[in-house]
């Protein structure tokens, strides 16, 4: 899924303005494709586009199908053998194949299934798009695609006629503690395609001069997760070794499905972290979802280094699941 551009909820607008759109999606590709399969364009039919289904070599020519596919009102679903020379000049080794479904917005995909589809983006509910090709069915499942939706992987199940688009929110990273790694973690994290979010009480820390461009709360760490929420598109991070500010963050997050659950501290300070959570009630099983010390075991040694061992162990335990 495109996270940071919009793309169904472009042509969504598009169609709702009158002007009339559609929508094209990756279904397979070769080897080492730029675009992975449940890649979207939007195209409107006055020639506006957002997003991509290539690295540019095939684009052309879906859009034009596109154009016709929004005049008639029928699904298209191509497919494209890219030579060799157009496949090393976007970047691959070799040429090879990539299937587009090019849907306009009428018949099949419908105003009110793409208006869900966008509802359920906008509040951050994981959904999967189920396209029968055989049938012509359009639907949305927010149960029974477990799997695909976990490990955020579009594409046709076993029948070979039945498509399914995946479409996750958008990672998060929530960071209690405004520290110096902090402050090199959050535009590493935001690099990395991750919407940063720092809390800390602490004003002085939390300031818009240490991290411009952030959404921060000064909040204490319990009362922020509360209003903004851990779900399974969230990492959480705890730089500030401090009971009284991790430790009410942590009994939140161990009863969340956040993906992954960070604190830094050394050995003898994990221990102790363990075995309040134990007096508080906590299962040694919930406790051990806390990876602390935080961070891959790189020796690393200043906060640019802890930053880059945390973002990567985040990376590791997101794709060991997805």
């Amino acid at each position: 899924m495109d996270s940071i551009e919009n793309i169904p909820e472009a042509a969504l607008k598009w169609h709702l303005d009158g002007v009339g759109a559609a929508l094209a999606t990756v279904t397979q590709t070769w080897g080492s494709a730029p675009r992975r399969v449940g890649a979207q364009l939007a195209i409107s039919a006055d020639g506006r586009m957002l997003g991509s289904v290539s690295g540019g070599c095939v684009e052309g020519a879906v859009v034009v199908e596109a154009m016709d596919a929004i005049e008639d009102g029928n699904v298209r679903h191509l497919e494209f053998g890219v030579s060799d020379g157009d496949a090393f000049a976007v970047g691959l080794a070799c040429g090879g194949t990539i299937k587009v479904l090019v849907e306009p917005i009428g018949r099949q995909l419908t105003p009110a299934l793409l208006q869900d589809l966008c509802q359920a983006r906008a509040a951050r509910t994981p959904v999967a798009y189920i396209a029968d090709l055989a049938t012509a069915n359009r639907r949305l499942a927010t149960r029974g695609y477990a799997d695909r939706l976990r490990r955020d992987r579009s594409g046709f199940e076993p029948d070979g006629s039945t498509f399914v688009a995946v479409h996750n929110p958008p990672l998060r990273l929530v960071i209690v503690g405004a520290v110096h790694i902090a402050q090199a973690l959050v535009p590493m994290a935001r690099l990395s395609g991750y919407d940063p979010f720092v809390i800390d009480p602490r004003e002085a820390f939390a300031s818009p001069e240490r991290f411009p461009s952030t959404a921060m709360s000064h909040d204490w760490p319990d009362e922020a997760l509360a209003a903004h929420g851990l779900d399974s598109r969230s990492a959480l991070v705890l730089l500030t070794h401090d009971p009284k500010l991790d430790d009410p963050a942590l009994k939140l997050a161990l009863a969340s499905e956040c993906f992954y659950i960070g604190a830094l501290g050394s050995t003898r300070t994990h221990s102790a972290r363990v075995a309040r959570l134990l007096e508080a009630g906590f299962a040694p099983e919930q406790i051990a979802r806390i990876h602390g010390p935080v961070g891959l075991d790189l020796g690393a040694a200043n906060p640019a280094e802890i930053a880059v061992a945390t973002l990567a162990q985040i990376t590791q335990v997101l794709r060991s699941v997805n």
